[in-house]
């Protein structure tokens, strides 16, 4: 699935940096290591991301060891586990609710730059909702005043023939919807 031809699963209506429209979620990871520095220049990435008032409310909980995944693995889903466990690293993505009312939509955009720029270090990424929040704040050590958002696997690329069967199929690039069911002019339209 490396070889893919995007504009068979998706085309912008309007000219956008290819970028947008490239990046996706695969879940095929390849066992190989990430170094530390391409993770951290994924990570600064994240970092200068637009914050409300620079509020900055985004943490990052990495984990890149063995031990540091198996204790990921405890509380990331079972239909997440069927895929992820082959990623090198994971990040929890979390935010500080003190820092105001914008504090996950700001996560939410360190998210994007961060995904954004895994793809141009020729990383893949995929963010799971599908955890165990309570386990994972106890496990993990993190005050309540901490919202937690996703966990992101985040590697190198494998072929799709590596994943169990009920995952080849979905191995491919998810579609948007068009603009016209997106955006609203002057008000809300149901």
């Amino acid at each position: 699935m490396k070889n893919i031809n995007m504009q068979d699963y998706r085309k912008a209506d309007y000219p956008i940096d290819e970028m947008f429209v490239n990046r996706w979620s695969p879940r095929s990871f390849a066992e190989k290591e990430l170094d530390e520095d391409t993770l951290m220049t994924v990570l600064e990435a994240a970092r200068w991301s637009p914050s409300g008032s620079n509020k900055q409310p985004w943490r990052f909980i990495v984990a890149r060891s063995e031990e540091d995944r198996k204790q990921f693995h405890s509380f990331i889903m079972d239909g997440n586990l069927a895929w992820c466990t082959k990623a090198p690293a994971y990040v929890l993505i979390i935010s500080d609710t003190e820092a105001g009312g914008a504090h996950a939509f700001d996560a939410g955009t360190a998210w994007g730059f961060l995904s954004l720029q895994a793809m141009k270090q020729g990383l893949i990424t995929h963010a799971m909702g599908g955890f165990y929040k309570d386990q994972a704040r106890e496990t993990l050590n993190i005050p309540e005043r901490f919202q937690l958002h996703a966990v992101i696997a985040i590697g190198y690329q494998d072929e799709k023939e590596k994943l169990e069967e009920v995952f080849q199929e979905r191995e491919v690039p998810s579609p948007r919807r068009p603009l016209t069911e997106t955006v609203m002019e002057g008000k809300f339209k149901a």
